[in-house]
């Protein structure tokens, strides 16, 4: 079952789905091996497209996935989520 934290994770093996708070209130989900260096080019307007239009906020959190795969299975189903589902999605413990 998948790990979740608050804090940004070391760059691992692992990969981890994370959301963002965008400047438009929207949530960005992604998957990365190394949330702090996603983040980071997020907020240097180097990320997602979305991301340049709408800058970070804040990491609202990530949660951990044995692999890339596993990881984009999550990233498919939460995008089809509300904005509060996203947040139950995320804070729920793995």
């Amino acid at each position: 079952m998948p790990r979740q934290t608050d804090v940004s994770p070391q760059p691992s093996s692992s990969w981890w789905l994370y959301v963002i708070e965008c400047s438009n209130g929207a949530y960005y989900a992604g998957i990365t091996n190394d949330v702090a260096r996603r983040y980071a080019a997020h907020a240097a307007g180097r990320g997602a497209k979305f991301t340049r239009a709408f800058p970070p906020v804040r990491l609202i959190g990530a949660r951990e996935y044995p692999d890339r795969s596993a990881a984009a299975r999550a990233e498919h189903e939460i995008r089809k989520l509300a904005p509060a589902r996203k947040l139950v999605f995320i804070d729920c413990a793995g």
